[in-house]
């Protein structure tokens, strides 16, 4: 009798090891490898690539058929691995790029993409340097996230209100072709985006999920800047701009709003009024007061969401102007948007 169950007892262990050893098999076969918040701040192309020719890309193929899967699914040749792969997401563009080194375009002539298109106008692939570029055209503004599994990248696009509580549209005014005001070379463009890249920094270290019209010497329509702030349903927008006069003794803070757009508890005043005391305060300066916007100011009078715009000083005031150009002074007015922002939340919450 003992020795039956002694044998019982070894074909037991045996089995369970067996079966131990082919779950443990299973599992690394099937290796799962999250990927997302790559490249989340990869906002917008550069106006040389937006005027590529295109002549070398060729259409994704797309599998027919049912779209049971919630997720895009993208084959991956079996050497692929995740450091092989970044993401960019030019939300600006609305477009998803994914860069994947080692493969040639021939891969995705005979590997077809899976699973659900609906967010997707168009894909194409490109040769780039030591691989291919994945461009995926996208109907909206969406985020991501993504897994690694086996030889497929799966990708879910979702709506910024899926993943974020707290977000916020940063636009610094100008770019590109149009240099803003322009005194005694100083341009407007290049103190609006230093100030905003001083502003991400301490925005980087928060929950906050801001996001920017642009970060590079680019233009965005004042319709693609309005649409960011509606489409992602920000808590607010906030624009960077630099003011002038024919009178160079003007100098100060302004802050405009949009007095026809009203949110009962918080709005746009009430931003407006955050944003100029906290700006003041940080740079020690002066404030002129709250403006309402004009006909003309068409962010301010197309977000749905509240909004403002910081006049951080009078380029035409030259001791301003000189201010405005140092990194310690862009520092400070980064510091007191900042600051608006998080006493926003402390209110709200």
């Amino acid at each position: 009798m003992q020795l039956d169950l002694m044998k019982k007892a070894a074909i037991g262990s045996a089995v369970f090891a067996a079966a131990a050893m082919g779950l443990i098999l299973y599992m690394s076969a099937g290796k799962v490898i999250t990927i997302s918040d790559v490249a989340q701040d990869e906002v917008r192309r550069d106006d040389s690539y937006m005027q590529e020719d295109a002549s070398d890309e060729q259409g994704l193929i797309f599998a027919s058929g049912k779209e049971d899967n919630s997720d895009l699914g993208i084959p991956l040749p079996k050497e692929c691995r995740a450091e092989d792969i970044v993401i960019e997401n030019h939300y600006m563009d609305q477009e998803l790029c994914i860069l994947i080194n080692g493969v040639t375009s021939e891969f995705y002539e005979e590997n077809a993409i899976l699973g659900n298109r609906e967010m997707i106008r168009q894909g194409v692939c490109e040769e780039i340097e030591d691989g291919i570029q994945l461009r995926f055209m996208l109907t909206g503004i969406f985020e991501y996230r993504t897994i690694l599994e086996n030889n497929d990248l799966f990708i879910s696009f979702l709506n910024p209100r899926e993943m974020y509580d707290k977000i916020v549209v940063i636009d610094p005014a100008c770019g590109g072709a149009d240099s803003g005001y322009i005194k005694d070379g100083f341009y407007e463009k290049e103190i609006n985006l230093k100030i905003a890249q001083k502003l991400k920094e301490k925005l980087d270290g928060t929950d906050i999920k801001a996001y920017y019209t642009r970060m590079d010497d680019v233009n965005p329509t004042q319709e693609e800047r309005v649409k960011l702030a509606n489409e992602t349903r920000a808590d607010m927008y906030i624009r960077i701009q630099v003011d002038a006069d024919e009178d160079s003794n003007v100098y100060g803070t302004t802050v405009v709003y949009n007095r026809d757009y009203f949110i009962p508890g918080f709005g746009n005043v009430e931003l407006a009024d955050l944003l100029e005391r906290e700006v003041v305060t940080s740079i020690k300066g002066k404030a002129l007061g709250l403006e309402e916007a004009e006909t003309q100011e068409y962010t301010l009078n197309n977000v749905k969401i509240p909004g403002a715009c910081v006049k951080t000083g009078y380029i035409t005031n030259m001791q301003e102007a000189i201010l405005l150009g140092r990194d310690d002074y862009q520092e400070k007015i980064a510091s007191g948007i900042y600051n608006a922002i998080i006493k926003v939340y402390e209110e709200t919450d």
